[in-house]
């Protein structure tokens, strides 16, 4: 319970968000076929749009709220894929009945953002809505296909140009590591190619996890899976932001999934953050990294 509110659990929201009022308006994700991700897999998270009644009910509860807040996440991981009419009117709510938020923002399938037109967009972001967080994963079609994702490099670079035209940042989320050795430099590479064509205003890296077992996800790989260590992690991480020709992303690899914490923008601290890198590669035991305990989701 959260400002009183009810929660179907558990429910998942960026780091940035922490101060955010998390406003449940649908259960889990509408996709759910990731074979990476294992937030959604619970009985009681099977993909359902809360009904208009309980989230306009929600909002006028969290408006009475006595500690303040002036950001408001849109839980859970897919709530883009409501209709505009939807969308609309829950923006709508939170502006008449919440009149000190500054801004709104969801996680978003790349999907979801095809069915909607750059003027509907646009509309969202009068509204409100202001920053969207995109799970790209990878801009490797290979990758993206082993791992059941249903986008390819086209459609999340369709899905991000659309966000910049509609004027709603998009905040981009890499998986380290997510293609084992196998698949690692073109994961990389094509990674860094996807960023370059969309020029996203957030970008993070986090480390591909599997709190409950690699099993599923391995069998995409037809024997081909093995995992990165802590060093070739680093070295991955290390090539993909050497291809980077960003030229104002604010980066950030500081999730609970990473060993080492960076921060920066790229492009002008592009040369900083990769000389920590190598500082950690080519000098171990010289930097304090995340013990395995530290780290999770």
């Amino acid at each position: 319970m959260f400002y009183g509110l009810q929660y179907i659990e558990p429910v998942f929201r960026p780091p940035s968000e922490a101060r955010s009022l998390i406003l449940q308006v649908t259960n889990g994700c509408s996709w759910n076929q990731c074979t990476f991700c294992d937030m959604y897999t619970q009985p009681q998270k099977k993909f359902k749009a809360k009904s208009e009644d309980d989230v306009l009910q929600d909002i006028r509860q969290a408006s009475r709220a006595v500690v303040p807040f002036e950001k408001v996440f849109l839980a859970d991981g897919d709530a883009m894929v409501l209709p505009m009419r939807r969308l609309k009117l829950i923006l709508e709510q939170i502006r008449q009945y919440m009149p000190w938020v500054k801004r709104v923002s969801a996680y978003c399938l790349p999907r979801n953002v095809k069915k909607k037109s750059v003027e509907e967009l646009r509309e969202l972001a009068a509204l409100g809505l202001g920053i969207v967080y995109v799970g790209c994963e990878t801009g490797d079609d290979q990758l993206l296909d082993i791992i059941k994702k249903g986008e390819t490099f086209e459609s999340n670079k369709d899905a991000l140009l659309k966000l910049k035209a509609a004027g709603i940042q998009s905040s981009v989320m890499v998986l380290n590591g997510l293609g084992g050795k196998a698949y690692s430099e073109q994961h990389a590479a094509n990674t860094a190619r996807l960023m370059n064509e969309t020029q996203p205003e957030f970008l993070s890296t986090l480390v591909v996890s599997f709190p409950l077992g690699e099993e599923r996800f391995a069998e995409g790989f037809a024997g081909l899976w093995q995992p990165l260590d802590q060093m070739t992690l680093f070295l991955e991480l290390r090539y993909f932001l050497s291809q980077l020709e960003l030229k104002n992303t604010v980066y950030r690899s500081d999730h609970a999934s990473n060993y080492l914490s960076l921060k920066g923008n790229l492009g002008a601290d592009k040369a900083r953050l990769l000389a920590q890198l190598d500082q950690v590669i080519h000098q171990p035991g010289s930097v304090r990294l995340r013990e395995e305990w530290q780290r999770g989701l």
